[in-house]
């Protein structure tokens, strides 16, 4: 029975993309992917993190997802909320691996509707969906790992020529100063024009 986990990293950025990761890995191999003790991407160091996505990449099947800011602002501009693109990744992810049943860490507040939205558009395929699968699931946890090293190579590259740019999220001063020293029609198609932190900087 092949099992699949999936999460992402950089939902909440306003730089750089949105990754979604599936692990998939047949049941009787689980326990491969077990031994490696992985937990939640952000408990684990980056260094850390490089290792075990090579190790788990060599474990089981890794599905990305990269879904750019200019996507992410396309996608906004028709009315699809961030819940709605995140669900079109993982459609394509269940789509690639097709699992017998799939694990995923729910954006939703309601999991149970997750479950069934994935159900519907997946016919045959079980989806269990909850909040902080990564710290439940091994599976889970693992393509935590691999979707937030990936995420951090992407923005590895903005920074060869952005050094100063931060970690492409609202919370951290080093964004927020990037984004208010750059005129708005002078933004990179890196950043997330839809985000409201950037919208303010049209006024």
């Amino acid at each position: 029975m092949k099992l699949l986990g999936i999460d992402e990293a950089g939902r909440g950025s306003v730089i750089g993309p949105l990754v979604l990761c599936g692990v998939a890995i047949e049941q009787e191999r689980l326990k491969f992917l077990e031994r490696l003790g992985l937990k939640d991407s952000k408990k684990v160091a980056p260094k850390k993190r490089v290792v075990l996505a090579r190790k788990i990449k060599k474990i089981a099947e890794c599905h990305l997802v990269k879904i750019t800011a200019k996507d992410i602002d396309l996608l906004r501009s028709k009315d699809f909320n961030l819940n709605q693109i995140e669900k079109i990744g993982m459609n394509k992810i269940i789509s690639a691996a097709n699992p017998h049943t799939c694990l995923v860490d729910s954006m939703d507040v309601k999991p149970e509707r997750l479950s069934r939205e994935l159900e519907e558009v997946n016919p045959g395929i079980k989806v269990i969906a909850e909040h902080k699968a990564d710290d439940r699931y091994p599976l889970v946890a693992a393509s935590s790992i691999v979707a937030k090293v990936e995420r951090d190579l992407e923005i590895h590259q903005i920074r060869n020529e952005y050094q100063n740019i931060g970690s492409g999220y609202p919370s951290d001063p080093r964004t927020i100063k990037f984004l208010n020293e750059t005129a708005y029609h002078d933004l990179p198609d890196f950043v997330r024009h839809s985000w409201a932190t950037v919208e303010k900087l049209r006024g």
